[in-house]
């Protein structure tokens, strides 16, 4: 079993930045600071952990937050090159952006100018969100300013810090509320020579597409044209294409109208345990009389703690069938535990979706 992300951050990880607080602080008091921490760690979650560590460096870097951040960042040296995009640093420096947003939250130049070269060394896009929230449209005006940066990791805290609902991150309600303050970031990265960048952008244009789905539309409909915008447009619309947006199909080049059927769901067992998984065959057949288009996702809806069912939907296949020709796809679910799912046992439903309609269900139990 894969180790939990907590022990990120455990005694190695709180003596690696004590040490290096130590070098760049004479006096730090590097053994007193690792003991009050790790003497509490057993008892904290992930997220607790980091904001431990960081109330510990609260407590032993000077209040003047202009000479604290100076020994944060001196701490931290110099980041390794920028590379291809595929390197996102290390996740022990997240303590020292969650000392930084707690700490200089009143000091917001000294703070995003650390952002600014700390995200180098581990995204800053979760301890960057305080700031917006304080003082939207100035913060926004330094990140538009990111978005021109020659370091990818820069650029990418500009879309990704100021996502409308990052996940495990703070809600910006005013960019929920109104999305049009972003809209400059993303025209400017929309292109960028970094498919991580370009998957930043069309995360948000998805955060914005649940709030606002016609104006997520329209931004996405401005950019179409370039060959190149294909993923970062099928990405940024998948929420609303699960959700059977007509807009949003139309701009994948389906048919609302078309019609598909679904045929001899079967899976291929009624109970199965957590931790193991599930498979679904099925055959979809174009009922119409042109050739189309076709979206197959499929929802698996969960057992709530309370007894409800909440389903997730799960992309599956495209693919363009001529009139009455039909194709027999199958796959396999996995119901393995993950950190952002908790199963309970008991009656669960599937069902399958086609440009967005549910054409069948099924429904099996899972037991512990």
């Amino acid at each position: 079993m894969a180790e939990p992300l907590k022990e990120m951050f455990n005694r190695q990880a709180v003596d690696w930045l004590a040490a290096r607080l130590a070098a760049a602080a004479p006096g730090f008091p590097r053994a007193k600071f690792v003991r009050a921490i790790v003497a509490d760690l057993p008892a904290l979650e992930l997220i607790a952990r980091v904001d431990r560590i960081a109330g510990e460096m609260r407590r032993h870097l000077p209040d003047d937050f202009r000479q604290a951040v100076k020994i944060v960042a001196a701490a931290l040296g110099e980041p390794s090159p920028p590379g291809d995009g595929t390197d996102f640093g290390s996740f022990r420096v997240l303590p020292c952006h969650r000392f930084v947003a707690l700490a200089g939250l009143d000091h917001p130049d000294h703070a995003l100018a650390y952002f600014r070269d700390a995200t180098r060394h581990f995204s800053g896009e979760f301890d960057v969100r305080p700031f917006i929230q304080r003082d939207q449209a100035k913060v926004l005006r330094v990140m538009r300013d990111w978005a021109d940066d020659k370091d990818w990791r820069v650029r990418r805290l500009a879309s990704e810090g100021s996502r409308p609902r990052l996940p495990w991150g703070l809600r910006l309600q005013g960019l929920v509320q109104d999305p049009a303050p972003i809209f400059p970031i993303l025209e400017a990265l929309r292109d960028d020579s970094i498919e991580a960048v370009r998957r930043s952008v069309a995360n948000s244009v998805n955060d914005i597409a649940k709030d606002h789905p016609d104006r997520a539309v329209a931004l996405i409909a401005a950019w179409q044209g370039a060959a190149s915008r294909a993923p970062l447009i099928r990405h940024a619309l998948r929420h609303l294409v699960k959700q059977g947006h007509d807009g949003a199909l139309q701009l994948m080049g389906v048919d609302r109208k078309a019609r598909f059927a679904v045929a001899d769901l079967a899976l291929d067992r009624g109970r199965v345990r957590i931790g193991q998984s599930l498979g679904l065959s099925l055959t979809l057949r174009n009922a119409g009389r042109t050739t189309a288009r076709a979206i197959l996702d499929y929802a698996v809806h969960h057992l709530g703690a309370r007894g409800e069912l909440r389903p997730k939907v799960f992309k599956w296949r495209e693919v363009e069938l001529a009139p009455g020709d039909s194709i027999r796809l199958e796959r396999r679910h996995s119901l393995k535990p993950v950190t952002t799912r908790r199963y309970y046992p008991g009656a669960h439903k599937l069902d399958i979706r086609v440009n967005g309609r549910i054409l069948a269900e099924a429904a099996f139990h899972l037991g512990k």
